[in-house]
């Protein structure tokens, strides 16, 4: 089979580790795998150093016109099976430049549980062959959105199972961290959904109850410098680090004394995999599906099986998903 997978962002977030993570995945499993991703953003090198094949692009807003046409050529020369668009405005490109390139059938993962952003976000999803939300809050809200539950394919997102290549206690002191203290660690963009703010404002109480305490906060977006302010007035100095963007959570994550994901949404939180994790309450929705049929086997499958799956149109009503073990 062959599928193009397409993501418009140019930072490094979650998504783009699922693009690459799922290309790999198909690539090892013998599927001709093309990305299709902004020109100079984080995804494009690093799928370049893995070995994939890269088209980059031009990406902006949903009607950009420069991304659509240019995606159509890709389209024409790969020649695929399947588009596969992993955010909204690569699902907007998608849809459109299938019409120009070939016709191929339009998959979209959907991954926030955010309401959408009005009729012409609903009509791009509404032309897509399948709808991928990758927990029940975000398919729950795409039904509430209006989005017909038969287009609807629940696969839980996953990260594979990884060793630390070094020892993570070394690795926090090298982040100036006292050996033995105990660390509660966060992984996460610096954005307003995320809420840091919380975090460091109940951090004051825990060095009351654990004065040994450390907060690790990995991450950066626009942010950074705002929590950094609020880290000073709360008197947290020395005992709370913002590293920056780390592409070695792995070594950092098993050193952890304790994962806290303060987010107000999440679509998933793949980062809390395998690890002891505490969340605010209000988190994503655990609320059992209204419709009978969906496969529990399905929460077990982790994104680096992903290459062992292939597409086809089968709907949730029929029991069987729109991807089947090959």
């Amino acid at each position: 089979m062959r599928v193009v997978h397409v993501d418009s962002a140019h930072e490094w977030r979650g998504s783009q580790s699922q693009v690459l993570l799922t290309a790999l995945g198909m690539a090892d499993h013998g599927h001709v795998v093309t990305v299709a991703c902004q020109s100079g953003g984080k995804l494009e090198s690093r799928a370049r150093a893995a070995g994939l094949r890269v088209r980059s692009l031009s990406f902006g807003g949903d009607l950009h016109l420069g991304a659509i046409l240019g995606l159509a050529r890709v389209l024409r020369d790969e020649k695929p099976d399947v588009v596969h668009a992993h955010d909204p405005h690569a699902t907007a490109a998608g849809v459109l430049a299938a019409r120009l390139g070939g016709r191929p059938r339009v998959v979209a993962s959907r991954r926030v549980p955010l309401r959408l952003g009005g009729a012409l976000s609903r009509r791009k999803y509404l032309a897509c062959d399948r709808l991928i939300p990758v927990s029940r809050a975000v398919m729950h809200r795409l039904i509430d959105d209006g989005l017909p539950f038969e287009r609807l394919t629940l696969i839980y997102e996953g990260v594979p199972d990884r060793l630390p290549t070094a020892e993570p206690r070394a690795v926090l002191e090298g982040l100036g961290l006292p050996p033995g203290s105990p660390v509660i660690g966060n992984v996460a963009a610096l954005t307003e959904h995320k809420d840091h703010e919380t975090l460091l404002l109940a951090m004051p109480r825990v060095l009351e109850a654990v004065p040994g305490a450390r907060l690790v906060i990995v991450g950066e977006a626009r942010l950074r410098a705002r929590l950094e302010s609020q880290a000073r007035e709360r008197g947290l100095g020395g005992r709370c680090v913002f590293t920056g963007f780390r592409d070695d959570v792995d070594r950092l994550l098993p050193g952890f004394s304790l994962l806290c994901l303060t987010s107000r949404l999440e679509g998933l939180g793949t980062r809390a995999g395998g690890h002891g994790w505490a969340r605010r309450d209000g988190g994503a929705s655990s609320r059992p599906s209204p419709r009978a049929g969906w496969s529990k086997r399905r929460s077990g499958c982790t994104k680096r099986s992903a290459g062992r799956w292939r597409y086809r149109s089968a709907g949730p009503a029929s029991g069987r998903s729109s991807r089947a073990w090959v």
